[in-house]
């Protein structure tokens, strides 16, 4: 009992804080749904999903977050044997490049891709620019790094003796691949579509970019119900649709990700030399690399032309606010404030963020020795969970709608925008540090307290020196997702204090030649920045990052 007390007490804090920034806001937003002048009607939720448009939007998000992960999966397997199997050279830069597209902000996909599919574009013949297979270009762009990195991790982990004794009974590398190795591989490919499946269909920038009003997902319809035609209880309805969608795509993602061929023998393999026989692989691979480049290549290209020539006019316009209409400016801040905003911002978020996933991966991890210990643990653990079940936008329209009221009234707070931007993130921190903290002997702990040391120097002794750089690459993929996240944001940056994706989002909504070139010069500094933090997390080599 006193154990179960104990941990209890420890999880206080990170319960408070998820029950005021995440259930307050959720269940609010339930509310605007399902209750109207004080009292339950459901009626007006069953109204709202039964219209026609919303019809298309649920229709075209399946379809399209379908497609693109069927394309993520076949253009991603051959780069995973290859980056995984393989003894390439440069191979760890290679799989640290794949990385960046995933972790680019969203609204700079978004313009990369109209910038390489609009009219002027290299491929602005083909008139794909503001069409389904824009975006699906730019989801499989987003999110092929997921199988490569998912599946090639598991890849790595096979034992190749069942397909070395297939072949040696005569099979050819199609009978081995489909008979021996896509069966012991299956989990994680199941498991890593399932996650690629459920990222499009939470996509915002990438879909509001390039689909505008005209093909919209749930996600981009809840944000213009909310800001542009103001029903906020078709929004509330939609996102409680949302939620239960994605809630179950996880708990999926979750069942699939743990499971396991029991038969299969997991080892760790090293790289083998090339054959003939790999060579479509590493073709299909270099192939992959260069569609992924060509975009970023093309933003940077766009950004250093002006009038037909080359420049860094866009850059120095950062200073600015851009052309408006009437004469003013088509921002109420330069780009560099929104940069210097969004740094801020970001550190904030980051120690919210590395502050509650250590306190979460501590609780959830230390070793539980009664049966009620382990339930309260497992109910912990999957509470912690639950900001994994809603989106960045629906989260920034639960802030809206609840935390402007006392004694919960920031909507003047300059924490406002970090607090959400940690809550996305945390999932990403717990899920860096839950397996580092597991994998450490509990028996060491043990050991140093019997020969007298405190808690606190066991920490320092046991744990610190194996968590530490696991703690540094949570703190970095923190600060990049902070960075450019655009769903939230947009609900809650005030027009005199936008963080730069909200600010590139702004400049492509007004027309100019001058707005949209300093969108294109803002999206590569943020991109820039963005990769510079991951390429450096990269170099701390974290086995349980790679896995996202």
């Amino acid at each position: 009992m006193r154990r179960t007390a104990g941990l209890l007490a420890l999880a206080a804090g990170p319960v408070l804080v998820l029950g005021v920034l995440f259930v307050l806001p959720v269940t609010g937003m339930v509310a605007q749904g399902f209750w109207a002048d004080g009292r339950f009607d459901p009626r007006g939720v069953l109204d709202v999903l039964g219209r026609p448009r919303v019809h298309r939007v649920a229709w075209f998000t399946l379809w399209s977050s379908a497609v693109a992960t069927t394309a993520s999966v076949l253009l991603g397997m051959p780069a995973a044997y290859a980056l995984h199997r393989l003894a390439l050279p440069g191979r760890r830069a290679v799989r640290a490049a794949l990385l960046v597209p995933f972790v680019l902000p969203t609204v700079v996909v978004g313009v990369a891709f109209r910038q390489l599919l609009g009219e002027g574009g290299p491929l602005g013949g083909l008139g794909l620019d503001g069409t389904p297979v824009a975006i699906i270009a730019g989801l499989v762009f987003f999110n092929v790094a997921v199988v490569v990195r998912a599946v090639g991790a598991a890849w790595e982990s096979l034992d190749p003796r069942p397909g070395e004794a297939a072949a040696a009974l005569g099979a050819s590398p199609w009978q081995v691949l489909r008979t021996v190795t896509l069966p012991a591989l299956r989990p994680a490919v199941v498991g890593a579509a399932s996650i690629v499946f459920l990222f499009c269909a939470t996509a915002f920038g990438i879909v509001l970019t390039l689909g505008g009003v005209r093909y919209a997902t749930v996600e981009t319809e809840i944000y213009l119900l909310t800001t542009t035609i103001y029903d906020l209880r078709a929004a509330a309805a939609l996102s409680v649709l949302q939620i239960l969608v994605v809630v179950g795509l996880l708990a999926l993602a979750a069942r699939l990700r743990f499971a396991a061929d029991p038969t299969a023998s997991r080892v760790t393999t090293a790289p083998r030399r090339v054959r003939r026989s790999d060579w479509p692989a590493v073709a299909l691979t270099v192939l992959l690399l260069v569609a992924l480049a060509a975009p970023v290549l093309n933003l940077v290209v766009g950004s250093l032309r002006v009038d037909g020539g080359w420049s860094t006019g866009n850059y120095r316009a950062l200073g600015g606010t851009g052309d408006g209409s009437g004469g003013g400016g088509a921002l109420l801040v330069p780009v560099t404030t929104a940069l210097l905003t969004s740094l801020r911002t970001a550190v904030d978020a980051t120690w919210m963020a590395l502050l509650m996933g250590l306190a979460v991966a501590l609780i959830v991890t230390r070793r539980s020795h009664t049966p009620g210990e382990r339930r309260v643990r497992s109910v912990l653990d999957g509470f912690f969970m639950l900001p994994l079940g809603v989106s960045a936008v629906t989260l920034g329209f639960g802030f809206l709608i609840t935390l402007d009221q006392p004694p919960l009234d920031l909507r003047d707070s300059a924490l406002l925008v970090p607090m959400a931007q940690a809550l996305v993130a945390l999932p990403l921190v717990v899920r860096t540090l839950v397996p580092v903290l597991a994998g450490i002997d509990d028996r060491q702990r043990q050991a140093a307290a019997s020969l007298g040391a405190p808690p606190w120097r066991a920490v320092l002794t046991v744990d610190l020196p194996v968590v530490w750089r696991p703690v540094l690459a949570a703190s970095g993929f923190a600060f990049a997702a902070s960075l450019g996240e655009f769903g939230a944001t947009s609900f809650l940056a005030r027009d005199d204090n936008p963080t730069v994706p909200v600010v590139i989002f702004r400049l492509i909504g007004h027309p100019g030649e001058m707005n949209y070139g300093m969108a294109l010069a803002a999206s590569v500094v943020l991109a820039a920045t963005t990769a510079a933090v991951v390429l450096a997390v990269e170099r701390l080599r974290v086995p349980s990052v790679g896995a996202f």
